[in-house]
């Protein structure tokens, strides 16, 4: 299926308001990662969907957690009754229109679309792709950027359809990734379940392109996803303290966990690789963790400011 077939339905269905974001952006955007992608990570506009809840003041991030608690119980409610009504009935119809073997699946904010696989793994990928919508972010900076059938290279005498999606610029996605590699190093844990390591796999491939150097020395950016962090996705260590997403862009950043969180994070990276998802050369966990101490350790020298807080 090659994903381009939603990804047209979907740039019909999203556009102007949508951003793609995450691994897919990487793999299939900017072309800095060669691994299977499963899940389709998008956000929609927040100014779009919550324009009233934003007022005139402008600014796409509540002023108190009462308010937080308000906007994103609000945004919930309408982003699951637009995938519902929208998104879910435009693929489930191209689908359809252009005879391929999959079917739609609607949860919430979330929508699956099942195929029959060619073949199967050890279980950790599933046959279904999943496409995650946000909108509690205005997924900027954002840019055009083109994406291509994976096997457009190989059948050169096929014409493939092609897709020119907004996407998050990859120096927020580098942001997006260490701060959650922050907060699994603070917990020793993660939220979203298994299938995790690949944000680590991810930061390392940014920054051989290039984009960590890039998203490193712009400390406005590092901020304004500290600022969205610490509003809508407040996190606390075990003991209770709240974890500190200033910290992690002044000087503080954790790519490397403790003992027992790298034993689950060593596990996770196996069955990556057991399963196929990587399309290059893998490295070992070894070299992988080399790799992401040494962007710790490049990005918390760049940082010779005291730490910055709200407002600064």
């Amino acid at each position: 299926m090659g994903g381009l077939v939603p990804a047209a339905s979907l740039r019909r269905t999203l556009c102007p308001a949508s951003r793609l974001q995450g691994g897919t952006s990487l793999s299939k955007a900017y072309g800095v990662i060669q691994r299977f992608s499963e899940d389709v990570d998008l956000t929609y506009d927040i100014r779009a969907i919550a324009g009233d809840l934003i007022g005139d003041t402008g600014t796409p991030l509540p002023a108190s957690k009462s308010q937080e608690k308000k906007w994103s119980t609000a945004i919930r409610t309408r982003l699951a009754k637009w995938v519902t009504t929208e998104v879910g009935p435009r693929l489930q119809h191209d689908l359809e229109e252009h005879g391929l073997p999959a079917t739609v699946r609607v949860e919430g904010d979330k929508v699956f679309i099942h195929y029959a696989p060619l073949a199967s793994g050890t279980g950790y990928v599933t046959s279904a792709v999943m496409l995650e919508f946000g909108a509690r972010s205005t997924g900027e900076p954002s840019e055009l950027r083109s994406v291509h059938c994976d096997a457009a290279v190989h059948l050169q005498g096929v014409a493939f359809p092609e897709a020119t999606p907004q996407v998050m610029r990859a120096e927020r996605t580098f942001w997006e990734e260490a701060t959650a590699i922050h907060v699994f190093c603070a917990q020793g844990a993660f939220r979203g379940g298994d299938r995790f390591a690949r944000h680590w796999h991810d930061v390392t491939r940014l920054d051989a392109a290039g984009f960590a150097d890039s998203a490193i020395a712009d400390t406005a950016l590092a901020k304004a996803v500290a600022d969205h962090k610490s509003i809508f996705f407040a996190e606390k260590h075990p003991d209770g303290e709240l974890i500190d997403y200033y910290a992690a862009i002044s000087g503080g950043l954790r790519l490397v966990p403790d003992d027992g969180a790298l034993v689950k994070l060593a596990d996770d990276y196996r069955h990556m690789v057991e399963d196929g998802l990587f399309l290059d050369e893998v490295e070992s966990f070894d070299a992988l963790l080399h790799r992401c101490r040494a962007i710790q350790e490049k990005a918390n020298a760049v940082s010779t400011t005291p730490r910055l807080k709200p407002g600064a």
